[in-house]
């Protein structure tokens, strides 16, 4: 693993917050209240391990506790000190953007800085559900970005669109972080990418193969230098399932479970496509989940994968999930085992 380029590897956790037991029943009242608890302490205790931050998901209707990762944001401020907490992403068509403006200046305050704002468009098949289709859901989604944009920057909004009709309104309490927290944007094709560049924010991605994702990162590369915005690996984040484990033959086989259980929870999403590369029939918004997703073994082999991967695409950032429906207990483990002997090969590796 040698050296390349100028920037180290910040390594991240992607929480999906699956639900305890099975996913397709509610689970009793009790062991819900447990299971919160045993997280918010799996979370508090990544903090000593070194990673950069948690960056939690918002989904709806299916096998996550995550609806409204904004109070999970809240109730972990209050047991970390410097873990960076934020949102991949935060679905704005579901929301008053004013009062996202809002809620994150205070949510930024409440972590004493801490913050990281993450934005995305939604996820179809759950839109589908309360009648939202993809065309308005992007349509709120763009409006709701300039607002948002507008309110972080200025602290006052003045907007007229389809959606929304706002003159002069002044938004409170501003971030702590000035002018704003770090934005991010989860993407998956190379429009959404140069759209991104644009506005300023990071982008980060994942499920599609290494050579996808280089592409939309080359797109967006492209369109921020010609912005003069930054566009460098620090802009950039790359997700991936990681199964772990001292034993090789155990982390594989952990990570067969977790593919499984991934592209089940994926079998509804109509964007799914076989065809990974940039000039496939169908939509531009479409990926494909290939082999690249899941990165598994010994620490020292899982360091190798990140780093190859994060080299390829020139990103500055890695979210590891470690897996769904896993107990709070195996993921202490991974935690632990990746903290303290995968975060140093990280954090010393350049990209």
């Amino acid at each position: 693993m040698g050296q390349a380029g100028g920037s180290a590897i910040r390594p991240w956790i992607f929480e999906f917050f699956h639900a305890p037991g099975n996913p397709a029943q509610d689970a009793a009242p009790e062991v819900a209240a447990a299971h919160f608890t045993a997280c918010l302490e799996l979370w508090q205790g990544a903090e000593p391990l070194g990673f950069e931050g948690i960056f939690f998901s918002e989904h709806h209707f299916g096998p996550g506790y995550s609806p409204s990762p904004n109070l999970l944001i809240a109730a972990l401020a209050q047991r970390t000190r410097t873990l960076r907490l934020g949102v991949m992403g935060l679905v704005l068509p579901y929301y008053q953007p004013w009062r996202v403006v809002e809620e994150i200046g205070m949510l930024d305050h409440l972590t004493g800085g801490r913050l990281e704002i993450g934005t995305s468009s939604g996820i179809p098949q759950e839109m589908a559900l309360i009648g939202l289709d993809v065309p308005e859901a992007s349509a709120r989604n763009a409006e709701a970005q300039a607002i948002l944009d507008a309110g972080l920057r200025d602290g006052v909004v003045n907007h007229h669109g389809k959606y929304w009709q706002i003159e002069n309104l002044r938004l409170v309490p501003r971030p702590f972080q000035r002018p704003s927290p770090p934005r991010w944007t989860t993407v998956v094709s190379s429009e959404s990418a140069r759209r991104s560049a644009q506005r300023g924010t990071k982008i980060c991605t994942g499920f599609h193969p290494v050579e996808r994702v280089r592409h939309i990162f080359d797109a967006f590369r492209e369109e921020a230098e010609r912005c003069g915005g930054p566009a460098g690996p620090d802009q950039l984040a790359i997700r991936r399932t990681v199964s772990i484990d001292a034993d090789e033959g155990a982390a594989r086989a952990a990570s067969r479970r977790a593919a499984e259980a991934l592209r089940a929870v994926l079998a509804r999403d109509p964007r799914v496509t076989d065809h990974p590369l940039p000039d496939a029939p169908g939509p531009a918004h479409n990926f494909s989940v290939g082999e690249e997703e899941f990165i598994a073994g010994a620490p020292e082999s899982v360091a190798e994968q990140i780093i190859v991967q994060c080299r390829a695409v020139g990103a500055g950032h890695f979210l590891a999930n470690f897996g769904r429906g896993t107990t709070p207990e195996a993921m202490r483990r991974s935690y632990a085992l990746f903290g303290e002997r995968v975060i140093p090969l990280l954090r010393a590796a350049l990209v």
